[in-house]
């Protein structure tokens, strides 16, 4: 136990820790923490992003943005009125982005708050929860946790007047959908046919012909035509 303070006490010694200002050696080591802290957010971020608009830019920006806030927080530590100048200089200053998203301006908090720890010198503080919030944030899209139901296609079935659409596919929606909706039903060709329009989702996506081939059993090989539904675009919209 002895042995392990004094490695302790010597590290810090080095280090500079129990400094009031932190030396060159802690403020190199704390950048170098800060930075790849950031890298973790960074990687995080892109693993969970799931829209159209992925930005390279956005990625650096968040690097970029906690290790400056480091050293923002290391220069005025201790300093009232060089905080305050500090406070005034970055009110003036504004994300230049426009943040498509919600989740990108909590991913801005997040980088921001590991910065500020680091740049503290609560660097267990700042690893720690660092750690934790992103393996939260990677567990929960991955499990894609609160995720709405999302409508994977988009159906529409010709039957015969003589084809009681109301139950005659029951047994096949409930093989192969986890939900599907009527959205209209139309009389055509001179009232000869009758066309069903629904929003569906496929319990298995990677295979819609099995399910198109069941429904044209049960239609009278009549047309059948399943459009993939956007990605975006849930039950409730």
């Amino acid at each position: 136990m002895d042995n392990i303070e004094q490695l302790n006490h010597f590290i810090r010694s080095i280090v500079g820790y129990d400094q009031p200002t932190p030396h060159l050696l802690e403020i190199i080591l704390a950048l170098m923490l800060s930075f790849s802290l950031m890298c973790l957010i960074s990687a995080v971020y892109k693993k969970t992003y799931r829209g159209s608009n992925y930005s390279q830019d956005y990625v650096h920006t968040l690097v970029i943005l906690g290790t400056v806030v480091s050293v923002v927080i290391m220069v005025v530590r201790g300093d009232s009125a060089t905080a305050f100048g500090m406070f005034a200089a970055f009110s003036i200053i504004r994300f230049r982005r426009s943040v498509a998203q919600s989740r990108d301006i909590g991913f801005i908090f997040l980088a921001m708050a590991a910065g500020l720890g680091v740049g503290a010198r609560q660097y267990g503080l700042a690893v720690m929860t660092t750690v934790i919030i992103c393996a939260v944030i990677y567990v929960f899209s991955t499990a894609d946790i609160f995720a709405p139901m999302r409508l994977s296609h988009f159906l529409r079935i010709r039957v015969t007047n003589d084809v009681d659409y109301d139950t005659a596919f029951t047994q096949c929606f409930a093989q192969y959908l986890t939900h599907h909706e009527l959205i209209s039903v139309e009389s055509i060709q001179a009232g000869m046919m009758t066309e069903l329009r629904l929003n569906v989702s496929l319990k298995d996506e990677s295979h819609p012909g099995s399910f198109v081939a069941a429904l044209q059993q049960l239609n009278g090989n009549n047309r059948i035509l399943l459009t993939t539904a956007a990605s975006s675009l849930s039950m409730s919209e």
